[in-house]
């Protein structure tokens, strides 16, 4: 057995699938099924096996599409699918890594666009690869956009 250190991301999630199947968790295994179901996809349509930081992008992906969808079943007046979506959310969300602070988040920013010489609104999509790059997982990508883009307007 390999050390708890050694395990990836993904053994992890295969980990609480099992757990969550032995302690009857429904929602919780559905929930975890599906992201590994995600993370499998994925891996047949590249033909890869995906690293922890690429795993770390498949669970963001899906909480943006259940924040996606939270908005639009708030505006619809569907409380049961909201708290469903909600409830899915806070289970990704143990999958991620510590999130940065607001502070933190901006001084990575001024970093990062001095490392890579951002002057103006034109270099935005530069900046937004390189942020991807180094912060996927750590900030919420909406938020990164917005300080990338008042940085480069200011």
């Amino acid at each position: 057995m390999s050390t708890p250190s050694a395990a990836t991301l993904k053994d992890r999630i295969t980990d609480d699938m099992k757990s969550a199947m032995k302690a009857k968790q429904a929602d919780r295994l559905s929930t975890i099924r599906m992201l590994l179901a995600a993370i499998k996809q994925k891996e047949v349509d590249e033909r890869i096996t995906l690293d922890d930081g690429a795993v770390v992008a498949v669970v963001d992906k899906l909480i943006k599409q259940r924040r996606d969808s939270i908005a639009a079943f708030e505006q619809a007046g569907r409380t049961d699918l909201v708290e469903k979506e909600g409830a899915e959310v806070a289970v990704l969300q143990a999958y991620l890594p510590a999130r940065l602070s607001a502070d933190e988040l901006a001084a990575e920013v001024k970093s990062l666009l001095a490392h890579i010489g951002a002057a103006g609104p034109g270099d935005m999509g530069k900046a937004m690869g390189a942020a991807k790059q180094r912060l996927a997982g750590k900030a919420d990508m909406a938020q990164v956009s917005a300080l990338i883009k008042a940085a480069l307007a200011g």
